[in-house]
């Protein structure tokens, strides 16, 4: 089988039920969680040892989900039966987000991205993850879309922050704190 096939030499590529334009709001959006899924795969050669597995596991699970989610951002006609991306996979996350912070230090001030190489790729994860709820929002005001996608991507962000603190807390690395704030999180 050939790698190329030089139809979309004229700035078109298929998606589920047709063609659009390579810069559609559609190819944006799941290009941008192939992206994202591209940092997560760095992440996991970052997340080495036995203090990681569980991290490497889920990481693992969280690449085959944004797969999930770019199959279901690429149907042009809706089909709510053929969706693999559900609200289950968001709370699970939570489930994931709320172990990690227990391991970690409270938040005072703003965090800035650094620490640990995988804390540092963690970051990266998170601000890609960002960029395609955003593309996904964007998909979502002029088409339907399945909503629990824009709810994982959400979800997922925030346990990309997570993580990464928990990252550079498991390798005694301490968070890289913004200076110039003041204690913003206080309970």
């Amino acid at each position: 089988m050939g790698i190329y096939t030089r139809t979309g030499d004229e700035g078109q590529t298929s998606v589920i039920g047709g063609r659009v334009s390579k810069d559609d709001d559609r190819v944006e959006a799941y290009g941008t969680i192939d992206e994202l899924n591209s940092f997560v795969g760095q992440a996991i050669s970052f997340a080495e040892g036995e203090k990681f597995a569980d991290i490497r596991t889920q990481l693992e699970e969280i690449q085959q989900e944004l797969f999930d989610c770019g199959s279901d951002l690429a149907f042009v006609k809706i089909n709510e039966s053929k969706y693999k991306v559900k609200d289950e996979l968001a709370e699970r996350l939570e489930s994931w987000i709320d172990a990690c912070q227990e391991e970690n230090p409270k938040v005072e001030r703003f965090i800035i991205p650094g620490g640990s190489t995988l804390s540092s790729t963690l970051h990266v994860c998170r601000t890609v993850c960002r960029r395609a709820e955003r593309r996904a929002v964007t998909l979502g005001k002029h088409t339907d879309i399945n909503p629990a996608v824009r709810r994982y991507l959400n979800r997922l962000s925030d346990y990309f922050f997570v993580v990464a603190r928990t990252a550079n807390v498991r390798q005694g690395v301490p968070d890289v704190e913004y200076v110039r704030s003041k204690k913003v999180f206080r309970k």
